[in-house]
């Protein structure tokens, strides 16, 4: 009898990415093949293309296919400015829900509340019947006097802690990614990093709901980080119902750079800058397609935020202002002082928040998050109720400290002698030159000690604030901390000329009528220092600074103290604090901006050394279906080599183990007659196969015939800026077509700590 199976040899199973679920994706904590993802996006793109000249039904898919991105970026704007929307009305009702409630419905906030009313007047316009305080609800309290401020200060520290403990037990309940600003695993997530659910439905829904909680207690954070967290959850969702951005992880990628700007746009209404954040600060891989739909996303998302009018008046910001009084030359001597001020602070604040979350990842605190933040928003409402420039948020401080003051203004800070309302009377010499209306009051010198109190309280309780276990965004904090010190020196500067007015250095400053300083700019100077100084951004905080407050002609200061701001912290400390946090956690991001300097070749970095064993690799033939996954179970690397054997170790290619553990388990449950004894192929023609043997498993489809490699004397200089430009997950070092070793991202990094440790000023430059 014949035996057919050695005339007709069992068929060998074929498996292509598109027949296999699976083959293709990543495992969690891994990174993607950049190089893999634009090959096949590619050729999906190549397919389509060729399908519409022939089709009337493909050229419509194909057009369909081209609209796609833009209908995508179109409801991420609409989607995300409409979340952004909610979370600043919802943020800025629960922060007056803590000082009482209106008669007329309790859905209105004090703004709000007091608005239709007629016996408000302009003077003591956040004053009217129909809001009552918590203590003014209660019998027996009387609308004056100690009772009144101990009863107010208690009601408004439970609702802090309610606040606080609900957002903190619903992040560690349902969604523990829904914690902290975001943008540090953002950065890391676009450079190609995997974190399955960060990006997912419950931690939108949660982070939404927590936001509006923590920042309505009262702590040292803001909802500005926070809500570009919020805009890529929504891309990411988003992404699920088109297929393009569904299965491909590069593509889905240029859809969350694009959704960072939406963040920023939505979060300070600021779509320039928002693309110019989304360019400078967060994304690894930017082209210029993606510039167009950021600004398309952001300039809808924008549209939207203005149509639902959070604020009330009718712009997309709440720190609008208007300055009339044009800068001198040599106010740019204080701004840069302010640019230093912001340089030093960044750098105190990264060193001493780094070193508080170090301590609470490595001792007993990280066990116990729940009373940390507790303890924090309990300290900060007892401290911060007396003095009313911490009492408020830290938005409506701000908004206070950029306002130029008007003569019917009745702040403390507008307190001068001639304006209205002032108890100052003393008549000079100044004020007979027309001068005396801007020489300062009581109330202008009791604010300035409050503004030093309130300064000193913000640096330190935004350290330990920072990093807490609910959403915690840093832009609003430090922009608060800046804004203090900026309109503290914008008064003693003002002051100073008003009083040396006939000096020379101060001659034509000051003229009768008008005002011889802003020191709401110093403010808005100091604010942006400050950002700048924690975060490093420069171009962007630049936009951002004008269009958040609409000052155009004041960009030079603005310039001048954002770089005088990122010189002196880049002195004192390389990383801003995005990048201290995402080394902290120990996530795989290559820094862009920095550059490796060191003569170390690939041979100096690649495994195994020496003392390791063998690499593990993969035979193009000859091994088992039994030996592989032994081989799969028995070690933990992404990835394996395939060479032709393991005497010669001539390299073939590359295969990811999850596209190989997959295939594996896909033949032994669809193919026919494989056992654990069945050969694994990664050979294009068919072995002869011996008689009764069983069928052989060909996975020549998931194996990459074109891995990079360098070689043993490629220059770890080369090696750096092709892992950082390619996005690459490793490298195989080969000498004379002879497998050697392989590189992967962490090594890179381990190496650039080390080199860094030995030798910290030639390794790494800014």
């Amino acid at each position: 009898m014949v035996n057919f199976s050695i005339l007709f040899p069992p068929k060998l199973i074929d498996l292509m990415d598109d027949t296999v679920p699976g083959i293709g994706t990543y495992e969690d904590f891994n990174t993607i093949d950049w190089v893999r993802e634009k090959s096949k996006d590619r050729d999906r793109h190549r397919e389509i293309t060729n399908k519409s000249k022939h089709s009337t039904v493909a050229l419509l898919f194909s057009i369909s296919d081209a609209f796609s991105g833009w209908l995508l970026m179109l409801l991420i704007g609409l989607m995300s400015g409409a979340l952004a929307g909610g979370i600043d009305i919802a943020a800025h009702w629960m922060t007056d829900l803590k000082e009482g409630v209106c008669l007329n419905g309790f859905w209105f906030n004090h703004e709000h509340c007091c608005w239709a009313s007629n016996e408000t007047t302009f003077q003591e316009r956040d004053k009217c019947p129909q809001w009552k305080s918590w203590a003014e609800l209660m019998d027996g309290v009387s609308e004056v006097g100690s009772e009144y401020y101990t009863c107010n200060h208690f009601i408004i520290m439970f609702w802090a802690l309610l606040f606080a403990f609900l957002a903190v037990i619903l992040v560690r309940a349902f969604a523990p990614y829904a914690c902290g600003s975001g943008i540090p695993e953002i950065k890391t997530i676009l450079s190609g990093f995997i974190i399955r659910g960060y990006l997912g439905k419950w931690t939108l829904i949660i982070k939404t709901i927590t936001l509006v909680l923590a920042v309505s207690s009262g702590l040292s954070l803001g909802k500005e980080g926070p809500l570009v967290h919020v805009a890529c959850c929504c891309a990411n969702i988003l992404c699920h119902f088109f297929t393009k951005y569904r299965r491909n992880e590069a593509k889905r990628r240029e859809v969350l750079s694009a959704a960072s700007a939406v963040g920023v746009s939505v979060a300070f209404g600021a779509p320039i800058g928002g693309v110019l954040f989304s360019l400078e600060e967060v994304s690894y891989y930017f082209p210029l397609k993606t510039l167009w739909r950021s600004f398309f996303a952001a300039l809808v998302a924008a549209f939207t935020l203005r149509y639902i009018n959070p604020f009330g008046n009718s712009r997309l910001v709440l720190f609008y202002v208007e300055f009339h009084t044009p800068w001198h030359l040599l106010e740019l001597i204080p701004f840069v002082l302010l640019g230093i001020f912001g340089g030093l602070w960044g750098a105190f604040f990264i060193h001493a928040n780094i070193a508080w979350c170090r301590l609470r990842k490595n001792t007993r605190l990280g066990h116990y998050p729940v009373i940390e933040v507790l303890v924090v928003t309990l300290l900060t409402a007892l401290l911060a109720f007396p003095n009313e420039y911490t009492r408020m948020s830290s938005s409506e401080l701000i908004s206070e400290l950029f306002n130029d003051c008007g003569l019917l203004d009745s702040s403390k800070l507008c307190d001068y002698t001639g304006n209205s309302g002032s108890t100052s009377g003393s008549v000079n010499a100044t004020a007979a030159n027309g001068l005396g209306a801007r020489l300062a009051g009581p109330k202008l010198y009791t604010a300035m000690w409050q503004l030093a109190l309130a300064l000193a309280f913000k640096m330190f309780i935004t350290v330990a604030t920072f990093g807490m276990k609910v959403p915690s965004g840093l832009f609003i904090p430090s922009m608060a901390v800046g804004a203090i010190a900026g309109r503290l020196l914008g008064v003693g500067m003002e002051q100073l000329a008003v009083h040396n007015h006939e000096r020379d250095i101060f001659r034509g400053w000051c003229s009768p009528g008008a005002d011889c300083i802003t020191p709401g700019l110093y403010a808005m100077v100091g604010a942006a220092a400050c950002l700048g100084g924690v975060t490093r951004m420069t171009v962007s905080l630049v936009v951002i600074m004008f269009e958040l407050t609409g000052g155009l002609e004041y960009i030079v200061p603005l310039m001048a103290a954002a770089m005088t701001s990122k010189w002196v912290a880049d002195a004192l400390s390389r990383e801003s604090i995005y990048e201290a946090h995402i080394r902290l956690n120990g996530y795989p991001f290559l820094e862009a901006k920095e550059e490796f300097r060191h003569k170390t070749l690939a041979t100096d970095v690649m495994r195994p050394r020496r003392s390791d064993p063998p690499l593990s690799v993969l035979t193009q033939s000859g091994m088992t279906v039994e030996e592989v996954e032994r081989l799969i179970s028995d070690t933990t690397y992404s990835g394996f080599p395939v060479v032709i054997s393991q005497l010669s170790q001539r390299l073939v290619g590359f295969v990811l183990r999850r596209d190989l553990f997959i295939s594996l388990e896909n033949a032994r449950r669809h193919q026919d007659g494989v056992v654990s004894v069945s050969a694994v192929l990664f050979t294009e023609c068919e072995s002869p196969a011996s008689p009764g043997a069983p069928p052989a498993v060909k996975l020549r489809s998931i194996l990459d015939l074109s891995p990079f490699t360098v070689t043993v004397h490629t220059s770890m200089e080369i090696v750096v800026d092709i892992f950082r430009k390619l996005g690459l997950r490793q490298c195989l070092v080969i000498q004379n077509g002879r497998l050697l070793g392989i590189i992967t991202k962490k090594d890179i990094l381990k190496h650039m700590a080390q080199m860094a440790n030995r030798d910290p000023e030639s390794i790494l430059f800014n």
